[in-house]
């Protein structure tokens, strides 16, 4: 193979709400952490054993304002992009390193039901009891299947 690949395809949830930075030219960007885990049992001790792995994401003008505007802590989410480490020297002259992953596109898998959690219980409409009649099991044996 001749080519390089750069892809990353992360699914996890978000370790914070999206930090947005605006710039004078209407370009922003948005930052916010995402975990992934692995859980294995020790052969040792066989006891489950949790690994915890944290990704910098960052997306940029109209993604990172749909991120804003719908994802927050807690959420779980697909992320599409490439890696990319930013290089940096802070203000004590100390090179800085820092690897992101520079996203491409998203998917929000939190079930909007879940995300609407936190909207108090009074602003759900709730629905109504069944006044259908119960199938007795006489009646099942009409079923095709």
């Amino acid at each position: 193979m001749a080519g390089t690949l750069n892809k990353v395809m992360l699914i996890g949830n978000l370790g914070d709400e999206v930090k947005m930075h605006y710039f004078d030219d209407k370009n922003c960007v948005g930052r916010f952490p995402i975990a992934t885990s692995e859980t294995y049992t020790s052969k040792q001790t066989n006891e489950r054993i949790t690994n915890t792995e944290w990704h910098n994401i960052v997306v940029r003008n109209k993604a990172a304002e749909i991120c804003e505007k719908y994802l927050s802590k807690g959420d779980k989410v697909y992320i599409e992009g490439r890696i990319k480490t930013r290089k940096w020297t802070d203000d004590k002259g100390m090179e800085r390193y820092s690897t992101e992953i520079q996203c491409d596109e998203f998917t929000f898998l939190t079930p909007k039901s879940e995300q609407q959690q936190s909207t108090p219980s009074n602003a759900i409409p709730k629905t109504q009891p069944s006044t259908a009649p119960k199938a007795t099991p006489e009646s099942d044996d009409d079923l095709p299947f």
